[in-house]
Formats: C-alpha cells, structure tokens, sequence
C-alpha cells in the first residue's frame, strides 16, 4: 500500500523531529498536519526557530522550496524575534526510484538538513 500525501509528511516529520533533538532543539510546539505551518516551534540557546518540513517524491529536489510561502513564513517568524528554516526531505522506494513509497518497502531518504530562510 502506498504512503498517502499525509503518512510520507508524517515520515517527513519523524527524520526532522530527530535531528532537531540531536542538535539540542527543545520542542514548545509540533504540528504534524499536512501544510499546516509551521511544523516545529523549537527553542534551542533561548531562541526561537520555527521549522517547515515538506516531504516529496523522487525526482523532486526536497531542497527546492515555494518562495512565496517562506518569505510570508519568515514574516511570520520576524515578529516573534524567531529564525525560519525550511526541512525538505525526499523519499523514494529503495528498489525502484520510480515506484512511490510504500508500507511494505523499504525506502532511502534524501535530507541534507536545515535550510535557513533570510529572504
């Protein structure tokens, strides 16, 4: 059965959500519905981070963003003195990049970490 749009952001969520904890992030607030963002409100040395994490498919590059909605995210983030980032995450089935990912399969994961937005 394949991952629907929410399960690969759900999956999308879990790899950001552990490499935000191993870098010292404290979670004030997690959003795991589908483009509600941001994702993460995080603390991390008394700031505040906002993070938004968007999983895609191969071939999609998970470091391309919607501009658009980062720069009204970064406006967002600029009244509360926080700092944005944006998580891309690309997933694609381990045996067959063309086929979608799936419950039964395993996967390979594309994720070079946080982007930070200074638009």
């Amino acid at each position: 059965m394949d991952l629907n749009k929410q399960q690969m952001h759900n999956l999308a969520m879990n790899i950001v959500g552990k490499d935000l904890e191993s870098k010292g992030f404290e979670f004030l607030g997690v959003n795991s519905k589908f483009k509600k963002d941001p994702q993460f409100v995080a603390l991390k040395d008394k700031k505040l981070h906002f993070v938004v994490v968007r999983a895609v498919s191969y071939p999609d590059d998970p470091q391309e963003y919607d501009k658009k909605l980062m720069h009204k995210m970064k406006n967002h983030a600029d009244k509360f003195n926080a700092t944005t980032y944006f998580a891309g995450v690309g997933l694609a089935n381990k045996e067959d990049y063309e086929k979608p990912v799936s419950k039964k399969d395993d996967y390979i994961v594309n994720y070079k970490g946080l982007i930070k937005i200074e638009i």
